[in-house]
């Protein structure tokens, strides 16, 4: 009888196995990049389209969206009677009622952006609304309610100087964030024009800072926590 030879690899055909290997894990990373980098330009667009909508309308009205205490006067809301701030100049969550001014100015502003054609949209708030709705907020990519308020909701702790704000809102995965900031600001969570923020929206669980969170600290110097992978974060681009 014959004996079969074993037969090993030879070095060519280990290196063109180890090529392979190479350009499939490669592609796997460039694919996950370019998804990250497809989310990124996502969240940014949206961003961009309501501060130049914000903007627009203190050009255009001389006020700020939901706390604009002239609404009725110079919004068309479609029949229905417009809704209108006390006019402080601040948009608050939880605002003083003057001559029927909404509590809930930072629900109002989303419905005065749409109505004076400055943002896309069909937001409608009801007379006295006390939480976010489909029908009344924006939402971000990952379906969590966003706000613009006047409040110190961001930076470490939560508890920075007050200031009119945009936030995110939260679910928002953590690599995400990290490059909407590197691309748009400084890539530090706690300086500079985007934030860390834990605003949780309504009805939904705060994002948290330091350990395996968002941050890899509640501390001034700290970064996004890219190796936590949290995918509840948010962020406040100042205003």
């Amino acid at each position: 009888m014959h004996k079969r030879l074993q037969r090993g690899f030879t070095l060519l055909e280990i290196v063109i196995v180890v090529l392979i290997v190479g350009m499939v894990l490669a592609g796997i990373v460039k694919g996950q990049e370019m998804i990250t980098s497809a989310k990124v330009k996502r969240l940014s667009g949206q961003m961009d389209e309501i501060r130049a909508a914000f903007l627009g309308f203190e050009d255009r009205y001389l006020a700020i969206p939901g706390d604009y205490a002239n609404a009725l006067d110079a919004l068309d809301c479609g029949g229905a009677v417009c809704l209108h701030g006390n006019g402080d100049d601040r948009i608050r969550a939880n605002e003083a009622s003057v001559n029927g001014s909404q509590v809930r100015e930072d629900i109002l502003v989303w419905t005065h952006l749409a109505r004076s054609g400055l943002l896309k949209g069909d937001y409608n708030m009801a007379d006295g609304a006390p939480t976010s709705t489909d029908q009344n907020t924006a939402k971000n990519p990952y379906s969590a309610y966003m706000q613009i308020a006047f409040d110190g909701v961001y930076g470490v702790g939560g508890a920075s100087v007050p200031r009119h704000t945009l936030k995110t809102g939260p679910q928002v995965p953590v690599e995400v964030l990290a490059e909407f900031d590197r691309k748009t600001d400084d890539g530090r969570p706690y300086h500079g024009a985007v934030q860390f923020s834990p605003y949780a929206a309504d009805g939904a669980p705060a994002p948290g800072e330091g350990g395996a969170q968002c941050t890899t600290a509640a501390t001034s110097d700290a970064a996004w926590n890219l190796a936590a992978g949290s995918t509840n974060c948010g962020a406040a681009v100042l205003m």
